[in-house]
């Protein structure tokens, strides 16, 4: 009788340490899986259809849906997407520019800022994706040589197009008011805490601030900030 017992306690240990087995195999395989498709999502390079070109505002390309309200380009780096704005500034942290569910999200214009970027500051969120996609070659402008070959770009609204010329990288916490506040930030008090506080500065040039901005650092609030300027130019005929 205490044989037999001891034969189905054996015989259900061994069961459950196969289960836990096959489920930590299930767990891995759909962690790979998921990073894969995450990372994947973040590679989607469908939307370069829909790119304006260099003499085009964004309405003679057409948008690819309504929460489109430009596109962002850094010559020669792999920030090239459609500028999104959302109703809050939680919309496209998980939504692709063609509305569908990413984790991987879409490079936003804070809420609070005109979408044809006309304010003093203006403040562009993405993701820090792995293999420099969406903001995650950001980290790449704290080599200063990079940042010197890097350093131009162009921005485009349905109505406008914008000249960028980078000038300064730096780090600033999320809870930061002046730079994470922007439709009431203004220039004259951006540009003295830049110059005190940057990683690399140069003097900037005429026009709005641009700071595109990713997670980075140790703690859930540290952020990495490349910022330029930007200047209305007219379209080639």
């Amino acid at each position: 009788m205490i044989y037999r017992l001891l034969r189905c306690i054996d015989k259900f240990i061994n069961a459950a340490f196969i289960l836990c087995c096959a489920l930590l195999f299930a767990a891995g395989v759909y962690g790979i899986y998921d990073d894969l498709y995450v990372y994947g999502s973040a590679l989607d390079r469908s939307f370069m259809s829909y790119k304006p070109e260099s003499s085009a505002a964004l309405a003679e390309a057409g948008r690819i849906t309504d929460g489109q309200v430009g596109w962002i380009t850094v010559d020669a780096t792999t920030i090239d997407y459609p500028l999104m704005q959302g109703k809050d500034n939680y919309e496209y942290l998980n939504l692709d520019p063609y509305g569908n569910f990413s984790m991987s999200g879409s490079i936003f214009l804070d809420s609070s800022n005109d979408k044809e970027l006309t304010d003093e500051y203006v403040l562009i969120y993405g993701h820090h994706m792995g293999g420099g996609a969406m903001f995650g070659s950001l980290d790449s402008f704290l080599d200063e040589k990079y940042f010197e070959e890097h350093r131009t770009g162009s921005l485009s609204t349905e109505e406008r197009v914008y000249s960028l010329e980078l000038f300064a990288v730096a780090s600033f916490d999320a809870t930061d008011r002046l730079f994470f506040s922007p439709g009431s930030a203004e220039r004259s008090k951006v540009i003295p805490e830049l110059e005190k506080s940057s990683i690399i500065y140069r003097p900037p040039g005429e026009g709005s601030i641009v700071a595109l901005t990713t997670c980075w650092g140790d703690t859930e609030v540290s952020r990495l900030l490349v910022l330029g300027t930007i200047t209305e130019k007219e379209a080639e005929e």
